[in-house]
């Protein structure tokens, strides 16, 4: 068994702003699995706020490559993963968990849903991010996004301009379901009034509306409000989902997050079986990066799965969603392939890789 790396750099369309921070682009290392003649890729995208950046990644890959390296069965590590990963970023750990599935279900001729007996995705509506821009260019580009065929929108909140900005997408995309993130930007009285404002705009969720680290403040807010109320940074393990059964409606499950499929899988039944809906986040990333939570997509009621179609050179192609519609392939493992090179050139141009991942 062989695992390899590398690195390339993504930037993105235009910058996205949220309550936290600004992203202009983030560094993804491509994970390869190795074995027989059979390849499995995954990607790990850097994060200043999940406090991931390339040395850790690569002293990280470093330490698992060593760990799989006395493996000749890739079935069997599956079943190891656990202690394969112990003590690695989940990040990183997901990565590998998607490289491993990848191999899997090409050496088994199956996408990677049916190997590990998830629903068939079939077409998926994937929310689309609108940042924490002017209330203008917010209803601008939600006009645009919904012309493209965009059922689902998600706008970033956390600023002065929440209200008139969510008016605005409203009322240029008056059919879309409307989801709203403020990255924890709200005080719980904060969020109570402006989602008591917004509740006419008709608003499907509201993601993580205060800072984690306060469920019982999640439950008063969610108990007070007719939003449905999404945990994100508080919903991180299977752990951590008893807890939220009585105080919110649903948790978003993010792969870079929890460590990868199988651990999603474990939040995923958890959650249903506390009677939590699901979401599905991503990072930015790439198609590569997002294809894994895909297969995941039946188990959920809302996909918030753009984080590709937020970069402005995409590497990986094979998940759709530019028409807002995310259409798996049904080829084997992951079911994405790299992007061929431009016409012309041997290779597409790219940046320079540094670390400047927001």
């Amino acid at each position: 068994m062989r695992l390899s790396w590398r690195t390339y750099p993504l930037v993105l369309r235009e910058p996205l702003r949220i309550s936290r921070s600004t992203m202009y682009r983030r560094d993804a290392v491509l994970v390869r699995l190795d074995h027989d003649g059979s390849t499995g890729h995954g990607e790990v995208v850097t994060s200043r706020f999940l406090g991931l950046d390339l040395d850790r990644i690569h002293t990280q890959l470093s330490v698992l490559r060593d760990r799989v390296a006395g493996y000749d069965v890739p079935e069997t590590l599956r079943a190891d993963l656990p202690t394969l990963t112990a003590g690695l970023h989940p990040g990183t750990a997901a990565a590998f968990d998607a490289a491993l599935h990848d191999l899997l279900g090409r050496r088994a001729g199956v996408p990677v849903h049916r190997l590990i007996g998830a629903p068939e995705p079939g077409a998926v509506a994937t929310a689309y991010t609108i940042g924490l821009v002017s209330p203008m260019e917010a209803g601008a580009t939600a006009g645009r996004l919904a012309a493209a065929g965009f059922r689902v929108l998600k706008v970033k909140a956390g600023d002065d301009h929440d209200l008139a900005r969510v008016a605005a997408v409203r009322a240029a995309a008056p059919q879309v379901r409307l989801l709203l993130d403020p990255n924890g930007g709200w005080t719980p009285e904060q969020a109570l009034r402006r989602l008591d404002a917004l509740a006419r705009h008709r608003v499907d969720a509201v993601e993580q509306p205060i800072p984690a680290g306060r469920v019982d403040l999640l439950a008063w807010l969610a108990a007070r409000t007719p939003v449905p109320v999404v945990a994100d940074e508080d919903a991180a393990t299977e752990a951590d989902v008893p807890r939220l059964a009585t105080a919110v409606a649903g948790v978003n499950v993010k792969l870079a997050k929890c460590g990868g499929i199988v651990a999603a899988i474990r939040i995923v039944a958890a959650a249903r079986e506390h009677g939590l809906a699901v979401m599905l986040g991503c990072l930015v990333a790439s198609s590569l990066g997002i294809a894994p939570a895909l297969h995941l997509a039946g188990y959920a009621r809302w996909v918030d799965l753009d984080g590709h179609l937020l970069v402005a050179d995409d590497p990986w192609i094979g998940l759709g969603g530019h028409d807002g519609t995310l259409r798996p392939t049904g080829a084997p493992g992951l079911g994405v392939t790299p992007r061929p090179p431009a016409t012309g050139s041997n290779e597409p141009s790219r940046p320079p890789v540094t670390d400047v991942a927001r």
